[in-house]
């Protein structure tokens, strides 16, 4: 991971089709702050959105401030705000132990 490097990620869908985002890393400190492009290379490649992530301590663990911005409009914003909800939900049940095979 570094500034200017790329990264991929595929995963499945609830249709069973596999979703494919792309992204430039823009800003890397370590343990501090990751910023991203996100692209939809398959589908809207033209629309590029900027994600930032900072990692705060926080007691005994890590708080993660995370922001989704420069959609192409709200409906975007709203469907990735959703995604994003989701994921968290799974993260989090994921790192309790809660997560079912």
């Amino acid at each position: 991971m570094r500034v200017g490097g790329r990264f991929r990620i595929v995963f499945g869908g609830a249709e069973g089709k596999d979703h494919d985002v792309q992204g430039v890393y823009k800003e890397v400190v370590p343990n501090r702050k990751l910023v991203f492009t996100w692209t939809w290379p398959n589908s809207t490649p033209e629309r590029e959105s900027l994600v930032t992530i900072e990692f705060r301590a926080a007691g005994r663990g890590t708080e993660l401030v995370f922001l989704h911005e420069q959609h192409f409009d709200e409906t975007v914003r709203d469907n990735h705000r959703q995604g994003w909800s989701e994921a968290f939900v799974k993260l989090e049940q994921f790192l309790r132990g809660e997560m079912q095979s």
